[in-house]
């Protein structure tokens, strides 16, 4: 009898392209990315020094987000010579590989695991990458996210793949309704509680239960953000309505109508 799979299990397995030992090493199709300025300079570089060109642009989504300026009116100025530089770089980056760009003064510009959600660009069942551990966030919307560095951007911008290992399975289940003054927050500072800060190393935690289910889609991503500090490489929570009403309206989701694209 083959065993149950987990939710991650069925993302991995759907999307490995092939096993490259025994130790649990796959060659991992990424559906898409989103890139920052902070983590991503060194990637174009190794690009450009190739000359290697992206090989699916559209699949990705570039938004500066750490080096913003805390002014309570958005400025396009940057506080520091070397956040500029960022900035600007990813900015000729995007142009000249052709990636979408939210800028520092596009409307749609902000915390950049916020956004992705925002645009419709995450969607359940996708695998995505990001320089940025509180990739995980994306687990919300039941899709799985996870951080990675430099070289992996370049190889990932490259090929649309990643080296990976396989992680274990951790299940959390959360019953019961919230107190007054409670919030998804206080339920991950909970479980990092009990297990400590590095207690989910090397786990993809699945959160399940009531109190989950009762959760805004907004109160979700909060939990899966912070999935991180219990150092989980993946967090997932199941989609249900909530996720899918959520992603109705969103410009970026598919539109479809009786199984033909519109």
């Amino acid at each position: 009898m083959t065993r149950s799979r987990t939710l991650y299990d069925k993302h991995i397995d759907a999307h490995t392209v092939c096993r490259l030992d025994d130790q649990g090493h796959v060659l991992l199709y990424i559906d898409r990315q989103v890139i920052n300025e902070y983590t991503s300079p060194q990637a174009f570089s190794g690009l450009r020094e190739a000359k290697r060109e992206v090989w699916r642009p559209e699949t990705a989504l570039a938004v500066v987000d750490h080096v913003n300026p805390t002014a309570p009116v958005r400025i396009a100025a940057m506080p520091d010579a070397g956040g500029a530089r960022q900035v600007s770089y990813l900015a000729e980056n995007c142009r000249d590989f052709g990636i979408e760009l939210l800028d520092i003064l596009d409307k749609r510009q902000g915390i950049e695991h916020v956004i992705a959600p925002e645009q419709g660009f995450i969607l359940p069942g996708m695998v995505i990458a990001a320089g940025d551990s509180h990739t995980t966030t994306y687990g919300a919307l039941g899709a799985f996210g996870f951080g990675i560095g430099t070289s992996e951007i370049e190889h990932l911008l490259a090929s649309q793949t990643l080296v990976y290992k396989r992680l274990k399975s951790m299940r959390v289940t959360v019953n019961g309704e919230l107190a007054s003054g409670l919030t998804s927050k206080d339920v991950i500072m909970a479980l990092i509680g009990q297990i400590g800060a590095s207690g989910a190393t090397g786990y993809a935690i699945e959160f399940r239960g009531s109190t989950i289910d009762a959760l805004s889609v907004e109160a979700r991503m909060t939990i899966c953000n912070m999935a991180v500090e219990a150092g989980a490489r993946g967090a997932f929570m199941a989609p249900d309505e909530k996720v899918f009403a959520y992603l109705k309206d969103k410009p970026g989701r598919p539109k479809v109508k009786c199984g033909i694209a519109r």
